[in-house]
């Protein structure tokens, strides 16, 4: 059963007459979600030090925001997360997501790294990839610099981040570098194609729309074929091996539950380790909401102490 605290969310966005993102100009879709931050989004806890950064890009600069965490002192080089925020490629900034970023910082122990990559419909697939991966190479290239460590390096998101992280991750192995050492995938889109029976299932009532999946997609993928990609479905890839181990995270009432698990499935039995851990009475997008959702704080938990393990 759907959780009491995302029930009672759910009846407040609904009392409000909060319309549904799919019937918003994207322009509104951004402001509506900025917006929702002070309902949804704890207090945001102090951090050792946080800098607005720039990466060379394939068109132009890449806004980062780099956090470190709490108790480290200047000159200590730390682990780094390089973290793609949720938002369907068309909503989402680093100010949505800095609330988790910081909890990730300090309950992990590194450095994390926020990427605003260019968002949809402004600019398509795969813009938002090209963007990505030359951040996460931008880190490792000015690792003494940042003060990190580039030989513990992972990559994470949530939503349309997490299917960004998976595509860096796959682009790195295929590409010769730079070598990450684990994957934070947070209920991530892996799959463009809608034959999955949770699209159906959870498609209404429960926050993320089907008709918002499709909205996301259409202003993100302007051509079909490129719901073939690989860079879009990271499934879809031909050689899911030899990928770092993987936390894969869902929600049980989540459009996008059931390719998270076939995912983790398929890396697993291309003889990678991936662990998949689903909060059966969440809603998507709840792990930045640990204002009014407990289960959200606690997932945040699991997360950096899953990260601190990997990147000891």
């Amino acid at each position: 059963m759907l959780h009491p605290q995302a029930q009672a969310l759910l009846r407040l966005i609904e009392s409000r007459n909060i319309p549904p993102t799919h019937t918003l100009t994207p322009q509104q879709a951004r402001e509506f979600y900025r917006v929702r931050r002070a309902v949804t989004q704890p207090e945001p806890p102090d951090v050792a030090d946080v800098r607005e950064l720039q990466a060379s890009g394939p068109a132009g600069a890449i806004p980062l925001r780099l956090y470190r965490p709490a108790g480290s002192r200047a000159g200590d080089v730390v682990p780094v997360l390089v973290y793609f925020h949720g938002g369907g490629w068309v909503i989402g900034d680093l100010d949505t997501h800095d609330v988790l970023c910081r909890t990730l910082a300090n309950g992990a122990g590194c450095a994390v790294v926020a990427v605003d990559y260019r968002l949809g419909p402004e600019s398509r697939f795969p813009a938002a990839m090209h963007d990505c991966v030359a951040a996460t190479q931008w880190v490792v290239a000015n690792a003494a610099a940042l003060q990190v460590d580039p030989t513990r390096l992972a990559v994470g998101g949530d939503s349309a981040g997490g299917n960004l992280a998976t595509v860096v991750a796959l682009a790195a192995r295929d590409g010769g570098g730079p070598a990450i050492r684990y994957q934070l995938l947070i209920y991530p889109a892996t799959d463009q194609r809608t034959d999955y029976p949770s699209r159906t299932r959870n498609g209404k009532g429960y926050l993320l729309e089907q008709e918002t999946v499709a909205y996301y997609h259409d202003l993100y993928i302007d051509d079909p074929r490129h719901d073939q990609d690989w860079r879009a479905s990271p499934i879809l890839h031909p050689d899911l091996a030899g990928l770092p181990p993987a936390l894969v995270l869902v929600a049980g009432y989540d459009p996008l539950r059931d390719e998270g698990v076939a995912y983790a499935q398929k890396l697993d039995e291309a003889g990678n380790r991936a662990t998949l851990v689903s909060f059966e009475r969440q809603i998507h997008g709840f792990i930045t909401m640990g204002k009014v959702i407990d289960e959200a704080n606690a997932a945040v938990r699991l997360c950096a102490a899953e990260l601190r393990a990997a990147l000891a």
